[in-house]
């Protein structure tokens, strides 16, 4: 059934996503073979084996942000998350920078992505990765097959996502034993961190920073981050205050066993180090273990998973523009949260992701794009702490108040440890610890902060005082 007027005229949404689907959907947004392939050869060069227990602990972390936020969605099952709750806990304006935050994020991630499956797809189809030109081609068309997916009704995009699930399984779990059965080369000692792994603590802030243990928890923060987006589609969801709950956390333990798991089995399998320098390690263990041709077939897994997670990744941005439309802050609003087709999906607002993520990809082609990909990973966590913080403030006020879903009276010290948790990963992700790369891409977390900042503010400006508060609330849901 409908889940109530939106904006005025337009229709309504439709409530026809189940646990299952909203799973699969923010299943698809992490997708264990983007989480762990783009970090994997980063975390082996610069930390080493042990670089798995970075892992563990950030999906530690992940997974008490997840319940969390599962509380958040529970109160407030709307349509936008991370922008509905900051909004809802603290005010419009602290919502708008929430959803302004998020929305660049997911925008510059779903560039970026595009950018990892066009290497793979470019060596399925014999082409050169390192070639520029081939590398924007395929991104393009790429993006361009995501949005006709996510345009072309719900039962397609359940249908695309379900095959790239299966595809993830395969490609991690099912490659993951095979690798550990019958190819394990190494002991399990061989993950057992050294002491250099802890070099640096103890002597100040920039010390433990600069240390590998610090560097590993950083990069594997990248691995479980898209939970969140179950949220996103609240309201097309049928029982949305329990499922949605249920669909972020059965996510993130589905993805942190799979991730973790996967690279383990990737790591044992390791023939020698140091692997060939410049060389893709995942490639050099597969190709060594199972042969080329087996590897072009896994290929297609791997760019079946990066084409999962911008499906994802497209289709939670687009709910965000979408509540911001309905909301009346963003230009074009009433364009914005229109409704199209049977499905009453928000097909301009995902229009308008495909073509945002089209310009940034463009900008790989100055040098402002790393400055915008070494914003990506720290940018979802200063997006999350938005609402965390606004949770924590009601808790230390005595005004938290629990939802349908919630932890009893364990709901506000998580609250709080999940609050700290996301402002050290922010902080040790945004950290300048590489002084032989360029000053701005040392420094391209407050760079890019600034400069959002600083452009959400104009806007913000210019679409004035004219927010409306309790958009979707009085569509039917509770407060």
């Amino acid at each position: 059934m409908p889940a109530g007027a939106d904006c005025p005229g337009e229709g309504a949404l439709l409530r026809e996503l189940t646990l299952s689907s909203t799973f699969s959907l923010a299943f698809a947004f992490i997708s264990p073979i983007v989480a762990l392939y783009s970090i994997f050869g980063l975390g082996l060069a610069d930390v080493g084996p042990a670089f798995w227990w970075g892992l563990l602990i950030a999906m530690a972390g992940q997974f008490l942000v997840a319940l969390v936020f599962a509380m958040l969605v529970s109160r407030y099952p709307l349509e936008g998350s991370l922008y509905q709750w900051s909004k809802h806990l603290i005010g419009p304006r602290y919502g708008w920078f929430a959803g302004w935050t998020y929305l660049c994020t997911l925008t510059i991630t779903m560039a970026a992505v595009a950018l990892g499956g066009a290497s793979f797809l470019a060596q399925l189809l014999g082409l050169d990765p390192e070639s520029k030109l081939v590398s924007v081609i395929l991104a393009l068309a790429l993006i361009a097959f995501v949005t006709w997916g996510n345009t072309s009704g719900r039962k397609m995009f359940a249908a695309i996502v379900w095959l790239c699930i299966a595809a993830e399984v395969i490609g991690s779990v099912g490659v993951g034993v095979l690798l550990l059965a019958e190819f394990q080369v190494n002991p399990l000692s061989f993950i057992l961190p050294g002491a250099d792994l802890f070099d640096g603590v103890g002597t100040g802030l920039d010390g433990f920073f600069s240390s590998k243990a610090a560097l590993a928890i950083a990069y594997c923060g990248w691995a479980f981050l898209g939970f969140e987006s179950a949220g996103a589609v609240a309201e097309e969801v049928r029982h949305p205050e329990r499922a949605v709950p249920r669909a972020m956390l059965l996510c993130m333990a589905a993805v942190g066993s799979v991730v973790a798991f996967s690279c383990l089995s990737l790591i044992l399998a390791i023939p020698s180090l140091p692997m060939v320098d410049g060389a893709d390690p995942v490639a050099g263990i597969l190709v060594h273990h199972l042969g080329p041709l087996a590897y072009r077939g896994m290929l297609v897994l791997f760019v079946i998973g990066f084409l999962a997670c911008m499906l994802g990744i497209q289709a939670s941005v687009s709910r965000v523009i979408w509540a911001f439309g309905r909301d009346r802050q963003l230009p074009c609003a009433g364009w914005l949260c229109r409704l199209s087709g049977n499905d009453q999906l928000p097909v301009n607002a995902i229009l308008l992701t495909g073509a945002l993520s089209t310009t940034l990809f463009l900008l790989s082609f100055t040098n402002l794009y790393p400055i915008l990909l070494n914003f990506t990973i720290s940018g979802f966590y200063i997006a999350f702490a938005f609402p965390l913080v606004a949770a924590s403030l009601h808790v230390l006020k005595g005004q938290w108040r629990n939802g349908p879903f919630s932890l009893g009276p364990l709901s506000a010290p998580l609250i709080c440890l999940a609050t700290a948790w996301v402002l050290f990963e922010a902080l040790n992700i945004a950290w300048p610890r590489s002084p032989d790369i360029p000053w701005y891409e040392n420094w391209a977390v407050l760079l890019m902060v600034g400069f959002l900042g600083s452009v959400g503010s104009l806007l913000r400006l210019r679409m004035g005082r004219n927010v409306a508060p309790s958009a979707g609330l009085q569509a039917g849901h509770p407060s």
